[in-house]
């Protein structure tokens, strides 16, 4: 998880960057921060993917093989 100084900072630089443009330093400190907050979103993504079950009204597992194979992977690790 993104510290909350961290995601501040993402909301300074987007704001700053409507209003008056950000400098090459800004914009390459932007870049950095919203790379690690997709990364993270990403990771948090994958961990809900990876403990779902689908179930169909009639109580089978429906769950498609793609997760069910990340899954598997999972387990092995």
């Amino acid at each position: 998880m993104l510290s909350k100084e961290k995601l501040n900072r993402i909301n300074e630089l987007a704001k700053k960057s409507k209003n008056e443009g950000l400098s090459n330093n800004e914009k390459e400190e932007q870049r950095s921060l919203r790379e690690e907050y997709l990364k993270n979103v990403r990771k948090s993504f994958k961990n809900q993917m990876k403990s779902m079950t689908v179930i169909d009204p009639r109580g089978n597992d429906v769950t498609p093989k793609k997760v069910r194979d990340m899954q598997e992977r999972n387990k092995k690790h």
